[in-house]
C-alpha cells in the first residue's frame, strides 16, 4: 500500500528533527548557503537528486503543494548543513593527510641520517682504537718523551712536526666522535617527536574520517524518505537557490569589470580541470577518477606546473588573495566563511568545481556560493 504526500513528508521532517544532534557541526557554521549548483551529470545509478536509494513504490501521480516545498526547504536546508560538515571534516582529512606523509618523510630521512651516523660513529672508534694500540706498542711513551729520548736532531725536528700533526688529528678525532654522538642523540629524539605527531594525526585523520561518514550516512538517510517527485522537486529548489545567489551576483555588475586573461600555467590548470567534468565526487579523493573540492584544484595547478597546498583553507591562507574584479581564469575562489570549499574560476562568470557526495565535476556559476574571497595560485 503507497504511502500518501503529507506522511512522506512528515517522515522527512521527522527525519530532519532526528539527526539534528547527529548533525551538530565541529565548527560553526556562520551563515547560511544556498545549494551548490546541481552537475551536468551524475554517477550512473545515481536519482537526479542525487540519492543512493530507489524511491519507494507506489507514489502518487499529483504535483508537490506548496506547503509540501516548505518542507522541502528544510529537507533542503538540512542536507546542505549536513554536506557543509563533511566539507569541513574532509579538508581537516586530508590535512591530516598531508602532514602524516610529510612526518613519514621526514622519520625516513632521519633514519637514513641515524644509520649514517652510526656507521660514521663506528669508523672514528675503530680510528681512536688503532691509536691507542700503536701507542701500546711503542711502551705507553708519550711522543714528547720519545723526542727528548732521540739522539738524532733532524728526527727530533722531523718527529716534532709530526707530533703537532697527530695532536692536531687526535683533537679532531675526538671533536668528530663527540659531535657525531651527539647528532645522532637529536636524530634520535627529532624521530621520536615526529612518531608523536604521527600518531596523533592518524587519530585526528580517523575522527574526521568518522565524522565525514556520519554525515553523509544522515544525508542518505534523509534523502531515502523522499519519494521520486519529492527528490525531483528538492533538485529543483537547489537549482533555483543557485540560480537565484548567481543572478543576484551578476546584478551586481562585477562581471563588467572582471576582464582579465589566463596565464600560461592557468591555462593548463583550466583545461586539466576541465577535463575532469563528469568524474564523481569521492572525499580525499585526488584523482584521476575521483575527486574532492581541493583535491581538483591541486592536482589542475600540479598540471599547470604550480604545486599549491592541498586543502581549500590552506590555499586561502597561503596563495596570494586578489580582488574578485581582478580574478582571471585559472584562480580559485574560495567559498563560505570557514574556507571549506573551492573552485577554479574558468572565465564568463562559471566555476569547475567538485561539489559534493553523490555529484559529479561540473561547471556552475561563480556566484552560486557565498564567496570568501579568491587566491592566485601563480601571483608574481
Amino acid at each position: 500500500m503507497g504511502r500518501g504526500r503529507s506522511s512522506v513528508l512528515a517522515a522527512a521532517v521527522a527525519v530532519v528533527c532526528a539527526v539534528t544532534v547527529l548533525g551538530a557541526p565541529g565548527t560553526a557554521f556562520a551563515s547560511a548557503r544556498p545549494a551548490p549548483t546541481p552537475p551536468a551529470s551524475a554517477p550512473p545509478g545515481a536519482s537526479p537528486a542525487g540519492s543512493p536509494t530507489a524511491p519507494p513504490s507506489g507514489s502518487p501521480s499529483t504535483s508537490v503543494s506548496p506547503p509540501a516545498d516548505k518542507g522541502l526547504e528544510a529537507v533542503r536546508a538540512k542536507l546542505d548543513k549536513l554536506y557543509h560538515d563533511a566539507a569541513v571534516a574532509t579538508d581537516a582529512y586530508n590535512a591530516a593527510e598531508e602532514k602524516a606523509r610529510k612526518q613519514s618523510a621526514e622519520i625516513v630521512d632521519l633514519a637514513q641520517k641515524i644509520v649514517k651516523g652510526q656507521q660514521r660513529l663506528d669508523e672514528l672508534k675503530d680510528r681512536a682504537g688503532a691509536a691507542a694500540r700503536a701507542q701500546y706498542r711503542t711502551g705507553g711513551l708519550p711522543p714528547a718523551a720519545r723526542l727528548v729520548l732521540s739522539d738524532d736532531p733532524q728526527q727530533f725536528l722531523d718527529g716534532a712536526g709530526r707530533v703537532l700533526q697527530g695532536e692536531r688529528a687526535t683533537k679532531g678525532l675526538l671533536a668528530e666522535l663527540a659531535r657525531t654522538q651527539k647528532d645522532l642523540k637529536q636524530y634520535a629524539k627529532d624521530a621520536a617527536d615526529r612518531w608523536k605527531r604521527l600518531e596523533a594525526n592518524r587519530k585526528a585523520k580517523a575522527a574526521a574520517k568518522k565524522k565525514i561518514q556520519q554525515r553523509i550516512e544522515a544525508a542518505e538517510e534523509l534523502q531515502s524518505t523522499l519519494e521520486k517527485r519529492q527528490q525531483e522537486r528538492l533538485e529543483r529548489l537547489e537549482q533555483e537557490a543557485a540560480l537565484k545567489a548567481q543572478t543576484a551576483w551578476l546584478d551586481t555588475g562585477v562581471l563588467k569589470e572582471i576582464s582579465g586573461k589566463a596565464s600560461e600555467a592557468g591555462r593548463k590548470a583550466v583545461e586539466y580541470a576541465t577535463a575532469q567534468i563528469g568524474k564523481p565526487y569521492e572525499w580525499g579523493a585526488e584523482g584521476p577518477k575521483t575527486y574532492d573540492c581541493s583535491g581538483l584544484t591541486s592536482q589542475a595547478w600540479a598540471a599547470g606546473g604550480r604545486p599549491i597546498p592541498r586543502t581549500s583553507q590552506e590555499q586561502w591562507k597561503q596563495l596570494r588573495h586578489v580582488d574578485v574584479k581582478d580574478m582571471r581564469p585559472g584562480d580559485l575562489i574560495i567559498y563560505f566563511d570557514d574556507a571549506s570549499h573551492v573552485a577554479m574560476y574558468v572565465g564568463d562568470g562559471t566555476i569547475v568545481h567538485a561539489p559534493r557526495p553523490g555529484r559529479t565535476v561540473t561547471v556552475a556559476g561563480a556566484g552560486s556560493m557565498p564567496i570568501l574571497g579568491v587566491v592566485r595560485p601563480d601571483a608574481g
